[in-house]
């Protein structure tokens, strides 16, 4: 099987560097978008290739816990899966870094009854409570053993970035008001970093929070890494860096891949490039010791089902990102980023990438640099982000999505046909919010009902043909189930507006 991740690709013109990044790493993450046991090594193989010696597995619910056993979810992967993932990431000279978060995120944790105690509130169960300190000590002091048992690395990633709920419930808000937020929060995340710590690890968090409230952070244990991620913000976006690094903590950097506003239906090349091609070499001036790529299935916000007493019947992220798969142009302008001292030009690059991994002419990889570079436009609460309507936007982007899919590769086609697919889903998209443009007009009237209805049986026949293509170049990518289930989940918009406007009983 090849899933598109077997030829590395760094460009013949880079100017190679011996990178003063001790870590060169990958995050993946696992929360929605599981990868088989196959893709994962395949992926391993690409970085290695590409020069990287660290990846950083946010497990979540796929982790085989056996003390806790009911926080596996259904992708979860056997113990000799975990095991013989790590060992042959060893052999290809990769790190592999659990992460395990530790006070925000852990919906998947949460949403079980075993676990009631540790909410910070009832219907958000986004955050534990701090202030249950036995119940946090007991609970990832398991989580920290089975983690160090079974991973080599000198690390452990907690998490502890977006933690928004912090003095919510009574308790936090009686401490925040005695001592402050950042007491709150260092006092928990010191026990945190002290279980790892005992089990031989050294800590790394997500510098978010204790950027945003630093007065008690010479409280942690200076073994602690943090993790200034940008996303192509500006410098110091969450607080002030080199205050911590004076005080002796050390710094990697995280840019992104994948993230807001990407989904299925749009993602912004520009942004993500022109990230790598700032926030890397800042990180070398900084002083950063690492850099680690993000590369997010999705944002981490949930819709729930409950029943009463605010029980989870079932969890459903609210935003779903195009898979991995499509991007492999990006990872490896982070390599090339990570392996020479000039910023990555990101225009040259994709024409570079387009004739050498592609095997296009100029023209080709031309039009390939449009695809790219294309307006990242959304449509917000009924109204697009920037142009007057969505037809404005379907016909600024028709004329790129019919010439890339006349473009023809000589080599790696199934890569470019990721191209291709995410051009005809964009134009999906537009055609769906072009009814629903309409539905919600003030000169919508039931009359008009049936035209309506006959445009999205268009989109959903187009939807079949879309989902067969989606299926296709992710399988093995990701399991099978996962796959029918991005593709129902949207399908589900049409669905729903089709049968309100049909009246189906």
């Amino acid at each position: 099987m090849n899933i598109g991740f077997s030829q590395p690709f760094v460009g013949e013109n880079s100017t190679q560097v011996n990178s003063e990044f001790a870590i060169k790493g990958f995050h993946l993450d696992l929360r929605i978008q599981v990868m088989t046991p196959q893709a994962l090594r395949e992926f391993a193989d690409e970085l290695s290739a590409l020069g990287m010696n660290t990846l950083v597995m946010e497990w979540e619910g796929t982790y085989p816990y056996k003390s806790h056993a009911t926080i596996a979810n259904e992708f979860s992967y056997t113990e000799a899966e975990i095991s013989d993932f790590i060992a042959y990431c060893e052999n290809l000279k990769i790190n592999v870094i659990p992460l395990q978060q530790s006070l925000g995120h852990v919906e998947y944790i949460l949403r079980n009854q075993r676990y009631t105690e540790l909410k910070e509130d009832r219907k958000d169960i986004s955050q534990l409570c701090p202030m249950e300190v036995e119940a946090n000590r007991a609970l990832f002091s398991d989580l920290f053993s089975e983690l160090a048992a079974t991973h080599n690395s000198d690390y452990i990633h907690i998490g502890g970035d977006e933690t928004y709920l912090l003095g919510h419930c009574e308790k936090c808000k009686a401490k925040v008001e005695k001592v402050g937020k950042s007491k709150l929060f260092v006092d928990h995340m010191k026990l945190i970093t002290e279980l790892v710590i005992a089990a031989g690890k050294k800590p790394v968090m997500w510098a978010d929070i204790i950027l945003k409230h630093p007065e008690s952070a010479s409280e942690l244990p200076k073994e602690t890494i943090f993790i200034d991620w940008n996303y192509g913000w500006r410098i110091n976006h969450f607080g002030d860096v080199p205050g911590l690094q004076e005080k002796g903590f050390t710094f990697w950097g995280s840019p992104s891949i994948r993230s807001h506003p990407d989904n299925w239906y749009v993602t912004d090349w520009t942004t993500h490039f022109k990230n790598q091609k700032e926030f890397i070499p800042y990180g070398r001036e900084a002083g950063y010791k690492g850099m680690v790529m993000t590369s997010w299935s999705t944002t981490g916000v949930y819709g729930f089902t409950w029943d009463v007493n605010y029980d989870v019947i079932d969890m459903e992220q609210v935003r779903n990102t195009y898979p991995m798969s499509g991007f492999r142009i990006l990872i490896a302008s982070y390599a090339e980023a990570l392996n020479q001292e000039e910023p990555v030009n990101p225009e040259a690059f994709v024409l570079r990438y387009g004739k050498e991994r592609f095997g296009l002419l100029s023209q080709e990889a031309e039009v390939m640099r449009d695809f790219i570079f294309a307006k990242p436009e959304l449509v917000k609460n009924g109204a697009p982000e920037r142009s007057e309507n969505v037809a404005e936007m379907q016909r600024y982007f028709n004329d790129i999505r019919v010439r890339i899919n006349k473009v023809k590769p000589k080599k790696n086609v199934e890569e470019f046909e990721h191209f291709k697919l995410m051009a005809d889903l964009r134009m999906h998209y537009l055609d769906f919010k072009k009814v629903e443009e309409q539905y919600n007009s003030e000169d919508f009237s039931i009359s008009k009902s049936a035209l309506l209805v006959k445009d999205l049986d268009k989109v959903l026949k187009d939807a079949k043909k879309l989902n067969k293509r989606f299926f296709k170049l992710n399988k093995g990518f990701l399991y099978d189930s996962e796959l029918h289930e991005q593709n129902e989940l949207r399908v589900q918009p049409v669905r729903v507006l089709r049968k309100r406007l049909a009246k189906i009983k």
